[in-house]
């Protein structure tokens, strides 16, 4: 295994209508797309397209949701540690003008415990804040062998504070500053204390603030796309971990400004398309995105 994503399992249904119907009314969406979903799971996902095929320990019900999800799995060849939970987790997604209105129906009630992995060989953990209990497990079994932890902190979780100790690199979003009552810059001030060496906060169109070590944050403005070309926004920041982790792992030598530039060509790429499979690039995508955008990344 050269990668463990850490995640909770979503099928996501994405459709695009003009309308929501209320009452008795009925109306027929102009597009739709079924896929995985879930913050760590599209990442692993998006790492697998871009070449680096990560293990996966994540939630599957023995329903015919979760033998979907295993199928689209085994497409991309994407090893499953299932936690088994009775029923799958879905989430209607409605994208509309940049945005997207989100309903989910979560099953985090675990019949059993994480199961325990052999990490000889793994280099990195990539973390969601699903599964607490698996998440400081494994977050505190990486620290010890060496391997990076990387964070998507989407949202604030019960032992986000508890786990930031044992995390490299820690991107966040707005949600996140908002549930800690925090700015942006007192977010970063708080990762730096917690001892997170790698810390950012997405904020939309004003791109990423980030910090590396002790120098001052910086600003990765985001790459403009024109507005008629923008489909679905949702995903882009799940893309946007896989693209950095995988350009992390295949490209070791290079800068974390070069990783959160390559993945945010990638976040780029994918909002111009329906749904989490859809947007999912390989590696030349990112490039000529990055390039049609006047940022020139080295490719070796």
């Amino acid at each position: 295994m050269k990668a463990l994503f850490i995640g909770h399992t979503y099928v996501d249904i994405t459709f695009v209508t003009d309308h929501i119907p209320e009452g008795d009314e009925k109306t027929v969406a102009r597009d739709y797309a079924v896929a995985f979903g879930g913050n760590a799971v599209t990442a692993a996902f998006a790492c697998a397209k871009l070449g680096i095929v990560p293990d996966l320990l994540s939630t599957v019900a023995d329903d015919w949701l979760g033998r979907m999800f295993m199928d689209m799995a085994l497409a991309y060849r994407i090893p499953v540690h299932a936690r088994k939970v009775a029923r799958s987790s879905l989430s209607f997604i409605m994208p509309n003008d940049g945005k997207r209105a989100i309903v989910r129906c979560r099953d985090d009630a675990y019949l059993h415990p994480f199961p325990m992995l052999n990490l000889d060989g793994c280099e990195l953990l990539h973390l969601d804040g699903h599964q607490g209990d698996a998440s400081i497990a494994y977050a505190r079994l990486a620290r010890e062998r060496g391997m990076l932890v990387s964070l998507d902190g989407g949202g604030v979780r019960s032992n986000t504070l508890e786990l930031l100790p044992f995390v490299d690199v820690a991107i966040v979003s707005e949600r996140f500053c908002e549930q800690l009552d925090r700015t942006a810059e007192g977010t970063l001030d708080l990762l730096r204390e917690k001892g997170v060496k790698v810390g950012g906060v997405t904020q939309g169109e004003r791109g990423l603030l980030w910090y590396e070590g002790e120098a001052p944050a910086r600003r990765l403005a985001a790459l403009q796309v024109p507005e008629e070309r923008v489909i679905d926004t949702n995903g882009a920041g799940d893309l946007f971990h896989g693209a950095y982790v995988y350009a992390r792992l295949s490209r070791p030598q290079q800068s974390w400004d070069f990783c959160f530039r390559f993945a945010r060509a990638a976040s780029a790429y994918g909002v111009q398309f329906l749904g989490n499979e859809a947007r999912l690039p390989r590696v030349d995508d990112v490039f000529a995105t990055a390039k049609a955008a006047g940022d020139v990344l080295p490719q070796t």
